[in-house]
């Protein structure tokens, strides 16, 4: 007996749909395929890109050194070696003695740089300091090194205690530092537990934290704050051993130091927003500490632009800081 059409209907139409199906859902795999790969591969690119920048951005080219004092200065020194506070870092320098003089200013030289920083110029400034008989400190952050990293201060505040309690075996009963750039920043990092700091000079105080980080990056390369910013926090210490939620930035913008503070900024500065030092400057009541602000000044350019100016005004803080027993 030969089966209905009624019967036969659902079995032709399971048949059929069981045998294109399958044939659908390949050509959708094939033509789905590509485009995932694709995606993959732009996912992985942009991964790779924000971790090269996390990754570069801790690892500054540094030149080597080209002279020394007494070649560029005139300065006698003594070439020292020193741990970091925690013993963790090896440090190097240069000890520039005063004759007869227990003060002596600490240099914490800024991203990039080592302890010359030849476009401040060191070698100028501690000439001068060493005619006003102060001894001079000069030395490099670990990250100098090949094998270390910049933390933002995290490691680099351990190291400049390291410097600090050099100088005090040393037989210093007065001391104060002079910060450029991220060592600027450094100093304030350190002065937050630090207590044998009588007074900071800080030259255009780069403070890392997010938005200034970012600033830095887009001057160089067009990003989107997002994902850009996330996606190199998230690296950063990943590739770095450091996180930027360790950096104090907050605590430093908040606190009132109870030593004097000179900071010295340029309106024109690019890579360290002057708003910053001027708020941190804003929340000190030491009636020694002021700051200097130039409409025209750089970044770091500012004593080669008005070095008679720069000279007077620096060395009279530290002079009347000295002479008022620094607080």
């Amino acid at each position: 007996m030969e089966p209905t059409p009624a019967s036969a209907a659902p079995y032709a139409s399971t048949s059929y749909g069981s045998a294109i199906n399958p044939v659908i859902s390949r050509k959708k795999w094939w033509i789905l395929l590509p485009v995932l790969s694709l995606l993959s591969l732009a996912l992985c690119a942009v991964l790779a890109f924000h971790g090269y920048i996390a990754w570069m951005l801790a690892r500054p080219a540094i030149a080597p050194l080209s002279s020394n004092p007494q070649l560029a200065a005139g300065l006698a020194y003594e070439d020292v070696r020193f741990a970091s506070s925690d013993g963790a870092s090896s440090l190097e320098g240069w000890f520039i003695p005063a004759e007869d003089s227990d003060k002596v200013v600490v240099f914490s030289h800024g991203y990039g740089g080592n302890r010359e920083e030849l476009w401040v110029p060191f070698y100028s400034l501690a000439q001068e300091l060493n005619r006003q008989h102060y001894n001079v400190l000069l030395f490099d952050y670990g990250y100098v090194q090949p094998d270390l990293s910049v933390t933002g201060g995290v490691r680099e505040s351990l190291e400049l205690e390291g410097a600090l309690k050099f100088v005090k075996e040393k037989g210093m009963k007065h001391t104060y530092v002079w910060g450029f750039s991220m060592g600027a920043g450094t100093a304030l990092q350190t002065a937050l537990q630090n207590k044998q700091i009588e007074a900071m000079i800080l030259d255009s105080m780069f403070l890392l934290e997010p938005d200034t980080m970012f600033h830095n990056i887009k001057n160089q390369i067009d990003l989107p704050k997002f994902p850009s910013l996330p996606l190199i926090r998230l690296f950063f210490p990943i590739l770095n051993g450091t996180s930027m939620d360790q950096i104090p930035y907050r605590t430093v913008k908040e606190t009132d130091y109870p030593m004097p503070i000179f900071f010295i900024h340029g309106e024109k500065d690019v890579k360290a927003p002057y708003e910053v030092a001027q708020e941190i400057a804003g929340n000190q009541s030491n009636p020694n500490s002021r700051l200097w602000l130039l409409p025209n000044a750089r970044h770091e350019l500012i004593y080669k632009a008005n070095k008679k100016e720069y000279l007077r005004r620096t060395m009279a803080f530290l002079n009347s800081v000295v002479g008022s027993g620094s607080s």
